[in-house]
């Protein structure tokens, strides 16, 4: 295959406070700020976050999947991810 995938960007109306939560959460670091746009680096790809002007009326139809490294546990990755902020959706099993 020729193609790679290297970012994911989201819309939101907060770039630069999504890019700092998701930063801090994956272990990764602000690459570039340009104000209405700013990547985080973490590694295997980047986050793309572009301030829109229009608020979201519905569900995202995107989401992105994480699995914590091995021998480090799900359980306590969740547990730190919750202390930043997030919020436990769901859990499922990946086969």
């Amino acid at each position: 295959m020729s193609l790679t995938a290297v970012m994911i960007t989201m819309d939101c109306a907060e770039p630069q406070e999504l890019a700092q939560w998701w930063a801090t959460a994956l272990g990764g670091e602000i690459a570039q700020d340009h104000g209405d746009f700013v990547i985080v680096r973490a590694k295997p790809l980047a986050l793309g976050f572009q301030r829109v002007a229009e608020e979201r009326r519905n569900k995202n139809r995107v989401h992105v999947d994480f699995a914590a490294a091995p021998g480090t546990g799900m359980a306590g990755e969740v547990e730190r991810l919750v202390a930043l902020g997030a919020s436990v959706v769901g859990e499922h099993a990946v086969p």
